[in-house]
C-alpha cells in the first residue's frame, strides 16, 4: 500500500526536506553548536531509512534531485564574490597563497596520515579530496582508483566539521580579519563551511566562495602528480 508512495520522487524531496527545516529548527531553539542543521538532517534520514527499514535506491529516487541544485546553489556564489571584487584584488596574492598553502595542507596531512596508519591506497585516493567540493572530490578520487561514495562522505564530514567548529576555532586563534577567516573555512570546508561563513559575514562568506573555487583548482593539479 505504502509502495506507491515510497517510490515516488516526492517522499525523498519531503523526508529531506522535513529532516532539514527540523534541524534548523532544533538549532534555533538550542543555540548549540553541534546541533547543525545539516548534521541533524543526515541522521534523521539515515534514522527513518533504518528504522522503516527503506532501501536506499527508494529514497533516492527523490533525493538525487536535490544534487541537481549543487551546481545553481555553487554558481549563485558567485555573485557574493562580485559584489566584494574590490576587497579581492587588493587582497589578491595573500588569498593566492592562502588557497594554496590549505589545499598543501589538507593534500598533505593526509598522505602523512595514511603512511603512518597503513591505509591502503584506494582508501587513501578517496580521502585526499576530502576538502574540496563533492563534484571535484568524487573525479578526483575515481581517477586515482578511490572509491566515489567515500570521497563524498569524507567531503561531508570535513564540511559539516568546519561549518560546526569554525567559529570556535576563530576565537581561539584571535582570527579577526575578515578575509583570512573565509579563506580559511572555504579551503577546509567547502560549500558547506561556506554557509556558515555567510551568516558569519558578508566578507567571510565572498573569500570563502573564493576559497572553494582556487582549492578545487589547486587540489586537481596537485592530484596530477600523486
Amino acid at each position: 500500500m505504502l509502495d506507491p508512495v515510497l517510490n515516488s520522487p516526492f517522499f525523498g524531496l519531503t523526508l529531506t526536506a522535513a529532516a532539514w527545516c527540523f534541524g534548523c529548527w532544533v538549532q534555533n531553539k538550542t543555540r548549540f553548536l553541534l546541533c547543525n542543521p545539516l548534521l541533524i538532517a543526515v541522521a534523521l534520514v539515515i534514522a527513518v531509512l533504518s528504522v522503516f527499514r527503506i532501501p536506499y535506491e527508494t529514497y533516492s529516487i527523490g533525493g538525487d534531485f536535490i544534487k541537481l541544485m549543487l551546481g545553481p546553489v555553487t554558481a549563485v556564489l558567485a555573485l557574493n564574490i562580485y559584489n566584494q571584487r574590490d576587497i579581492l584584488k587588493e587582497h589578491f596574492l595573500p588569498v593566492l597563497a592562502g588557497c594554496l598553502v590549505g589545499s598543501l595542507t589538507s593534500v598533505g596531512s593526509i598522505l602523512a596520515l595514511c603512511k603512518l596508519f597503513h591505509v591502503d591506497e584506494a582508501l587513501t585516493a578517496s580521502l585526499l579530496p576530502k576538502s574540496v567540493t563533492t563534484a571535484i572530490a568524487m573525479g578526483i578520487a575515481e581517477s586515482h582508483g578511490g572509491v566515489a561514495g567515500i570521497a563524498a562522505a569524507a567531503v561531508m564530514v570535513a564540511g559539516i566539521a568546519g561549518a560546526v567548529f569554525a567559529p570556535i576555532f576563530a576565537k581561539l586563534f584571535h582570527i579577526t580579519e575578515p578575509v583570512a577567516e573565509g579563506l580559511a573555512i572555504g579551503a577546509c570546508s567547502h560549500a558547506l563551511g561556506t554557509t556558515r561563513a555567510l551568516e558569519i559575514g558578508k566578507i567571510q562568506g565572498a573569500m570563502s566562495s573564493i576559497a572553494i573555487c582556487m582549492c578545487g583548482i589547486f587540489t586537481s593539479i596537485l592530484a596530477l602528480f600523486l
